[in-house]
Parts: structure tokens; sequence; C-alpha cells
């Protein structure tokens, strides 16, 4: 092995020997490492420490005794590998002081010529920046390998994965980067940990807010706990608009008040584009569609459309009016894309009015019991969906910033169906809903006021002289 500065004309003597032997003896084989001068002195002092030896110019030369990068004999510098090709190969170096110069010289700019090379290729190689907040969350542990594995974003696209938390969490963080690292993901880029809120976000293409509040009414009012999500919140957007990339995609996530911390990010950050913050529902349909799936004695994965209304981690509405079943047996049959309507196919009606409809508290606590296999896969689904598009003519519930859509008043993040195209997602005003729905929205929407009315009051509280 060959190594020394890029522009030592020793070097260059060296290694023009070493052609000569490797071209002339079937056995003999070189490996050159060529640095650059202002790296050369830091790159000598990592190797020889590493390797327990002492050599202090350019160049040195080592034999290995197995493969490349194994265990390593010391030969020395160039005088010395003069003396070794003397003894065993009766060769050496008649090489001119001008000559050894000159090809030191192309030595340099050729070193040179490659790392701009290798830097333009790594300019090219753009990965993702993503960053998960409350990175310590169990969540993080089944999302990493649904981000890095390609099946959100694709076999060509890498990504770089940013883990955020608190000091306190520093070991745990360190534990999920080392696990990550191990599984050696072809798409993941990079995994870091981060636990200077200063440095949150820098160049995020995409931000993942999985923070939660501990929920204990019997404590604490819900005025605290408004007052602890806008806390979070007051602290993130600034660091979005100040470090993240213009387009940047927020997703709000986790089990309490995911629609408030959309909100209030948007409130915090004004110059963050509305359209580009959205809260997950899926966690919810998809607990809602196994659930009816359990009742019809079918497959989940058949049971589409399914509209979950409103405040997703509050007071929502399973809506079941659009919901349609893909496969199901029975007497009518037709073709895989053959939709039967879910309503019509329960004949049970007093299921859906009474044990179906009354179990959405005990839906929402099987969710927010889930330890992470399903919000990950919920996250998941919705990012691909963003960045791939939603299947044609299928309903997505996301938490979205009203426009007035459906009578909703506006101005409030309220859960409703969409469908993703083109990298954007558009709310289906072409569904049609009936009174009993409309009304049970306003009751919907008459909450996520509140929540937002007291909110507002917080931030009015904290800055007295600037609120709105």
């Amino acid at each position: 092995v060959f190594t020394g500065k890029a522009n030592c004309p020793y070097y260059a003597k060296a290694e023009l020997l070493a052609d000569y032997l490797q071209a002339n003896l079937p056995d003999f084989r070189i490996h050159k490492i060529t640095q650059h001068p202002d790296k050369w002195e830091q790159w000598l002092h990592d190797i020889c420490e590493m390797n327990g030896w002492e050599h202090r110019r350019s160049p040195i030369i080592w034999r290995e005794l197995l493969d490349r990068g194994g265990k390593g004999l010391l030969l020395g510098g160039i005088n010395d590998f003069l003396e070794y090709a003397q003894h065993y190969y009766g060769v050496t170096s008649m090489m001119l002081s001008e000559e050894m110069l000159n090809i030191a010289e192309e030595n340099l700019q050729a070193h040179v010529e490659i790392e701009k090379e290798e830097e333009e290729i790594k300019s090219l190689i753009k990965p993702l920046q993503i960053w998960i907040t409350s990175a310590s969350a169990p969540i993080s542990y089944q999302l990493i390998p649904l981000l890095a594995n390609g099946e959100v974003f694709g076999m060509t696209t890498e990504v770089s994965i940013h883990l955020l938390d608190t000091v306190q969490f520093k070991e745990v963080l360190c534990g999920i980067v080392m696990e990550a690292e191990d599984m050696a993901f072809p798409l993941l880029h990079s995994i870091s940990q981060h636990t200077e809120i200063d440095e949150a976000f820098i160049q995020a293409d995409i931000i993942i807010v999985l923070d939660d509040v501990l929920l204990n009414h019997e404590v604490q009012s819900l005025e605290n706990y408004i007052r602890e999500v806008s806390e979070i919140c007051q602290v993130y957007a600034p660091l979005i608009e100040k470090n993240a990339k213009s387009e940047v995609r927020i997703i709000s996530s986790g089990k309490t008040f995911v629609n408030l911390k959309a909100m209030m990010i948007m409130t915090y950050g004004p110059s963050i584009k509305p359209e580009n913050v959205i809260a997950i529902a899926a966690s919810w349909e998809s607990a809602a569609k196994a659930m009816l799936a359990r009742k019809l004695n079918m497959n989940t994965a058949g049971v589409k459309d399914v509209i979950v209304w409103g405040n997703i981690t509050g007071c929502n509405y399973i809506d079941l009016s659009h919901a349609k079943l893909y496969g199901y047996d029975c007497a009518i049959w037709g073709p895989a894309n053959f939709p039967h309507p879910l309503l019509n196919m329960i004949y049970d009606s007093k299921w859906i009015h009474s044990e179906f409809l009354s179990a959405q508290s005990s839906l929402s606590s099987r969710v927010c019991h889930c330890i992470g296999m399903l919000p990950a896969h919920a996250v998941a689904t919705v990012l691909r969906y963003w960045y791939h598009d939603s299947p044609p003519g299928e309903i997505v519930s996301v938490g979205i910033l009203s426009k007035g859509q459906f009578c909703i008043p506006e101005g409030i993040v309220f859960s409703m169906p969409v469908k993703f195209q083109n990298g954007n997602w558009e709310v289906m005003t072409e569904l049609e809903i009936n009174e009993t729905t409309q009304e049970i929205l306003g009751r919907l929407a008459h909450e996520l006021i509140q929540e937002k009315l007291i909110a507002l009051k917080e931030i009015k509280e904290m800055h007295p002289y600037g609120a709105d």
C-alpha cells in the first residue's frame, strides 16, 4: 500500500517503481492512496495511531499480509522501500529530481480533479431530509424501516432521517440510530440524532410531529393541555420557517390533539403553506375497517372509503355512507374491481347504530393504545399517497385547514375526505352528505372551534401586545 501527499515527489518516485514491479512480477499487487496536502498530516496521524506505527513523512508504505484492509506490516518511507525493492527484487529507481517534481505536480492536479468529480457525484444524490420530533416514541422503531426500505418514496429515492428529542432521551436515540445503521437499508443515506433544538429542521423536506401530551383530566384541565400543545408549536413553527425548505411537508401524528398541533404550527408559522400541513386520520380509518371486516367475516383490505370526520384524536364521526366492499362473498359476484355498498351488505342496522357507533370510544381507545405498528403504517401510507398518488377513486381521510367545504366553518383543522394527486391533495367536495351527517359535522366543528378559541386566548395571554 503506497500512500502520500498528492504533491510529494518522493511519493511519485515510489509510485512509479511500484508500477514497474507490478507490471513485471506475477504476484506483486499495489494499492495507492493519495491525500490532499491540507489533509495529509491528520490522515497520517490517524492511520499511525490505528496501527500503532511511528512515521512522520510522506510517503508511508506498508505490506498487507492478508486482504486489503487487513493487518499491515510497516515498511517505512521512500528509502525503506528502495532498499526493500533492491534487496528482494534487484530493482531500484533512477528517477531524476526534475522528473519527480513534474510527476508530483501532475498527481496533485489529478487528485484535485478526482475530488471535484466525487463532490459533483455526491451533489447529484439529494436524499429527502426527514425530521421526526419526539423520536424516542415507539412509533419510530416501526416507522424508520418503512421510510428507508423504498416502500414509501420508491426504490430510487434515498432518505436522510433526523431524530429530534430532549437530552433525557439521548441514549434511546443512540440506540435507534445504531439499530438502523446495522440494518443496512440500501436507501438510508444517513440517520442522526439531535437534542439541540436550535439545529432542528435544517433543510427539512418532511417533518413528522409525534409530540403528545399525557392526558389525566383529574389532574389538569383542558386549558392546560392546550397550553402545552401551544408551547410545543410555538417552539417548532419559527424554527421550521427559519431552517426548513420552503416547500416542507408537515405531518401531525400521535395520540392527542393532532388537529390542534397542525393548526398551531400554521398559526405560529404564518409563512408555512397551509396546504403542506396535514393531520393523520389513517389509524382510525384502519381500525374502523378492521372492526367492519370482522363483522362481515372478510379481509380488511377489501373495506374501502370509510370517512373519518372532525377532530381525529377527539370527537370524530366514522361515516359509512360511502363505504364499499371489494371481494365480499355474497349472492352477487363481479370482477375484482366490482364494489358492494357496505350499508347494503350489513343487514344488522341495529349493530351499526348501537354497537359500531357506540364503539367509537372503544375504537379510539384501541388506536391510542397501539404501540407503534398501526400509527407508523398510517404515516407511511399517507406519505406514499402524497408522493405517489392515492389509488384512483379511493377516499382518504386527512385533517386539513377548512376553507368552508361541506359547510364546515373556515379556519379550523378538520378531518375530511381527500384524494392525493400529482404531489397535492384535493378535497372530494363532489361527495354528497345527508342532513344527519351535516348536523353531526356542525357539532364536531363546535369542539374544534372551542379548542381554537382556548388556544388563541393562550396566545393573547403570552403576547398581550402582539396577538392578532
